[in-house]
């Protein structure tokens, strides 16, 4: 394109939200306003209209001391995208595999805008097993597939991802023992957890890992101990073959750090 023609298609106010965006990737500790035009060699004023709409569509969040960092939305953006997709389309012959040796149901979750969702699903090959609707939100705090998601990443990542989702929902006070839980959940590899919706099921959970080693996704067998199934494999059997899977996914992604299994 000629330098005519792009002048006569700039979009002032677009270049500056992305700019800010495109600066606020390149730093871990997030910038003021007053910062941020520093950098981008204009004045405090210009974005002081464009940094109220970034934090009021989620993509931007401010911290203590004025400074401004973004969130995951545009991560989460990211996984709904192509790369999702592709993880589903990959996954669903080894969640069919699982499905038939564990004799249960598993599902696939992803971080997304604040929220774990399911964006892949294996029923049960028999009568009985508990299946999760594809496109289904479920919470962080009190889920299998939402410790996973929060054990394997990085402090700032994961306080990023609570404050998303603690604005759609009441507040909450996650207490010293909850970081613990999540600090076992990254030594073991894996959450075992009673349900907090449905009794009588166990989440079985596990990390998909990328290649930075950072979850990706969750693999969550929800697990009913089924009578009269003498071939079907107990709890202690089901959450190895959980995590071999996962693995298996991991090295699919591109991960090369496998947990113990």
């Amino acid at each position: 394109m000629e330098a005519d023609d792009a002048d006569r298609y700039r979009a002032p106010a677009l270049d500056k939200g992305l700019d800010i965006l495109e600066l606020l990737a390149s730093v871990e500790e997030g910038l003021t306003q007053a910062e941020i035009a520093k950098r981008l060699d204009r004045s405090p004023n210009e974005f002081y209209r464009m940094l109220d709409r970034l934090v009021r569509r989620g993509y931007v969040t401010k911290l203590e001391g004025d400074r401004f960092t973004l969130t995951l939305k545009l991560f989460g953006l990211a996984q709904l995208h192509a790369p999702t997709r592709r993880l589903a389309s990959f996954a669903m012959p080894l969640m069919r595999e699982l499905a038939q040796k564990t004799k249960q149901a598993n599902h696939l979750v992803v971080f997304d805008r604040g929220s774990a969702v399911v964006i892949a699903q294996h029923e049960a090959p028999d009568y009985w097993g508990l299946s999760i609707r594809i496109g289904s939100h479920i919470s962080l705090f009190d889920t299998g597939s939402g410790h996973v998601l929060l054990a394997f990443r990085s402090d700032e990542e994961r306080q990023m991802m609570i404050a998303e989702h603690v604005r759609s929902r009441a507040e909450v006070n996650l207490g010293p023992e909850f970081y613990e839980r999540l600090a076992q959940i990254r030594e073991r590899g894996y959450e075992m957890m009673a349900s907090a919706q449905t009794a009588g099921v166990n989440n079985l959970s596990a990390p998909i890992l990328g290649p930075d080693g950072r979850c990706i996704a969750a693999l969550t067998c929800p697990y009913i101990a089924l009578v009269n199934a003498s071939a079907a494999p107990d709890i202690s059997q089901t959450i190895i073959m959980v995590m071999k899977t996962a693995n298996e996914l991991s090295l699919l992604a591109g991960s090369d750090v496998g947990m113990p299994t």
